[in-house]
């Protein structure tokens, strides 16, 4: 079970491993982008109701996985949740969901060739 740290809080909001790792790679290009949104989720504790935090980049986020290997990643299963946390009802995850493991291989990144107009391209040493 990992644990996500929101704000200043001590608590932590448990998630399982897998979840939490398809949640980081959501979280992260969005808040890159400087997209601020929504993630909810319906408590599972005990607890009736359902929380949801409003995610920005300027408040501090930190996940803590139990697995010190990486969780593979299913490309499906970003790109839904990328869709949800770009609608005007944020990202809605289901903490008790199991995430299909059939695409787990990842993408590689094509090498770039040229720069973009007007960027640099980053910075590489020659083997």
């Amino acid at each position: 079970m990992g644990h996500l740290f929101y704000g200043t809080s001590t608590e932590s909001i448990q998630i399982p491993d897998r979840l939490l790792a398809h949640i980081k790679v959501v979280v992260t290009t969005k808040l890159r982008r400087s997209e601020s949104f929504t993630l909810s989720w319906t408590h599972v504790d005990g607890t009736p109701g359902r929380s949801t935090l409003w995610l920005q980049p300027a408040i501090p986020l930190r996940f803590v996985f139990d697995s010190a290997e990486p969780e593979a990643l299913s490309s499906s299963t970003l790109k839904n949740m990328a869709d949800m946390a770009n609608s005007s009802a944020g990202l809605t995850v289901d903490l008790t969901a199991e995430i299909p493991t059939t695409e787990t291989a990842p993408r590689a990144i094509p090498a770039r060739t040229a720069a973009p107009a007007g960027r640099r391209r980053p910075f590489s040493v020659a083997a």
